[in-house]
């Protein structure tokens, strides 16, 4: 196996205690590599796996896992496991996956999965949409659709959205949450292929030719799977589209560094808003074209 033959991968590194007395990786450990990295490929799918697998009725279950050696990593080793989804049948899938060390090939697996009833975990045909959305990422289609909108029209799933993750995540008053901004923006939300929404943000005016940006919230399963920056551009675009010249933002401490990668500068000191340190960011933003 080659890279090239895989889209997917994941990078881990070799930790001290994964390395037996051989200093090299203890055999089992490559197993708990290959099931890390699935959990990341459903992230690549934009599926939160839990509710993902409740919406579907079912849940997915090892039935074999064969895994062959061809070389050994050692402790430090930074390692890529790449995964790919060969062949679904009626119940069950097949996943082909491969460690490189590089471009050297250390590991080789093949991982069944049967798709089940978890109560008697007798298998079960495979969803339709399921099936799809595993090819559909095989062939490289996109994961999303982003959809903007008044707050009357996406309010219903905007606003479970929000509730996850500001007021009962980060403990923000609920009465903090809700303003009569809402009524006037623009608002955006990012469903996977199973219309289950993953992310949302609004788009406000800030000052003539200024627009500002808030309430950006990302499914906590979702995070660091590329969600965010893409409704963030999404957002960003829409602002340049109706001509602002700059866009800003109340950023968490904590998210300083991603809205940092997106372009964004801070600009004046450190504040505290709904009991969070934030600081304000902001962007130029390229002419419209005409």
């Amino acid at each position: 196996m080659t890279h090239q033959e895989f889209r997917f991968f994941h990078r881990l590194r070799v930790r001290w205690a994964e390395v037996d007395m051989q200093k090299i990786v203890f055999n089992a450990h490559y197993l708990m590599y290959f099931d890390t990295a699935i959990a990341d490929y459903w992230r690549a799918l934009a599926l939160p796996y839990e509710e993902a697998m409740h919406q579907l009725g079912g849940d997915l279950y090892v039935k074999k896992a064969t895994v062959e050696f061809h070389a050994s990593a050692r402790m430090d080793d930074q390692i890529y496991v790449g995964l790919r989804c060969g062949r679904i049948g009626n119940s069950s899938m097949v996943f082909s996956g491969a460690i490189f060390r590089g471009e050297q090939l250390l590991i080789t697996c093949e991982l069944v999965y049967v798709f089940a009833d978890p109560a008697t975990q007798t298998s079960r045909a495979v969803p339709p949409v399921l099936r799809e959305i595993l090819q559909g990422y095989e062939a490289a289609e996109p994961m999303l659709q982003i959809r903007t909108g008044s707050w009357a029209e996406l309010a219903s799933v905007a606003a479970p959205l929000r509730t996850r993750v500001f007021v009962q995540e980060q403990g923000i008053p609920a009465n903090l949450e809700w303003d009569e901004d809402d009524a006037g923006s623009l608002h955006t939300v990012a469903f996977n292929r199973m219309g289950q929404p993953l992310a949302t943000g609004r788009l406000l005016t800030h000052a003539p030719g200024v627009g500002r940006i808030g309430r950006m919230a990302v499914h906590p399963c979702l995070r660091g799977s590329g969600i965010g920056r893409q409704l963030l551009q999404t957002l960003m675009a829409e602002a340049a589209a109706r001509g602002d010249r700059e866009v800003l933002l109340h950023a968490q401490r904590s998210a300083q560094d991603f809205y940092g990668r997106q372009g964004f500068s801070p600009r004046g000191a450190v504040f505290t808003e709904a009991g969070i340190s934030h600081i304000e960011m902001f962007t130029e933003l390229p002419p419209a074209p005409r």
